[in-house]
């Protein structure tokens, strides 16, 4: 709401101003943090993470894990001014990608950029359910919103079975907001073969195997553009699951 005292706009939200004799008005400073409230409340973001921040974010008496987290905020705190707008989260379930990610997300929207969060399997689904004439309307407007949005949080990037429409539905999307310098934000529990810090290797059910790659479930087209438009953290191997962690603090 309006600031009732506000010396510029006197309440009403607007201030006026005066160019070459003509009038107009566009929102008052002190409007903004009634935007960024209703962007938050508008973002997706799940319950779980609606209070994560970088403030709360537990990395303490881990060298590895605080210099990730400084990489995050330096990334919000200078965009858009850097290098790639986006940002890539690569590591193991429960090292914290997303809170980072959701705590990278709400500062830019405190900053007054506009945000979405997406679970990949979830808006690939109402991407995929909008093909039927019954689906609702948020299952019809998914792809565009997540073509559109400023900045796109894309969570647990990847974690779909391959088909050739998935390849095709993520190129798509990835392409086009590469092209159109919309960031992507996005976090995935899937090594890449292309860092030589990850190791595919999968001993845990006896014997060697390998683990699927990025590459392995959104396509290379996909990922090359990924990593053209996102500056790509790898989260710390030797971490304790985060959850577990953070439970054990609380």
């Amino acid at each position: 709401m309006p600031d009732s005292g506000c010396a510029i706009c006197r309440g009403s939200g607007w201030e006026i101003q005066e160019r070459s004799g003509i009038s107009g008005a566009r929102r008052c400073v002190c409007t903004a943090g009634d935007i960024q409230r209703q962007t938050l409340q508008h973002s997706g973001l799940p319950a779980l993470y609606q209070n994560a921040s970088l403030d709360n974010f537990e990395a303490q008496g881990n060298a590895a894990l605080q210099t990730v987290m400084l990489l995050v905020r330096g990334y919000a705190r200078e965009f858009p001014n850097v290098e790639k707008p986006g940002l890539l989260l690569i590591g193991e379930p429960g090292t914290g990608k997303t809170h980072l990610a959701v705590s990278a997300l709400r500062l830019l929207i405190n900053r007054g950029y506009g945000g979405l969060f997406f679970d990949y399997q979830n808006l690939l689904q109402k991407i995929r359910s909008s093909y039927d004439p019954a689906s609702g309307s948020g299952d019809r407007e998914a792809y565009a919103t997540a073509l559109d949005a400023e900045v796109l949080l894309l969570d647990d990037l990847g974690a779909h079975r391959i088909t050739d429409w998935v390849e095709d539905t993520v190129t798509s999307l990835i392409t086009y907001r590469c092209n159109n310098k919309k960031p992507i934000i996005a976090t995935t529990n899937l090594p890449d073969q292309d860092m030589q810090t990850t190791d595919r290797r999968d001993r845990s059910a006896g014997g060697t195997e390998y683990k699927r790659s990025l590459i392995d479930q959104i396509g290379m087209r996909a990922r090359s553009r990924l990593f053209e438009m996102c500056r790509v953290i790898r989260m710390p191997s030797q971490v304790e699951d985060y959850r577990l962690r953070k439970a054990r603090i609380n």
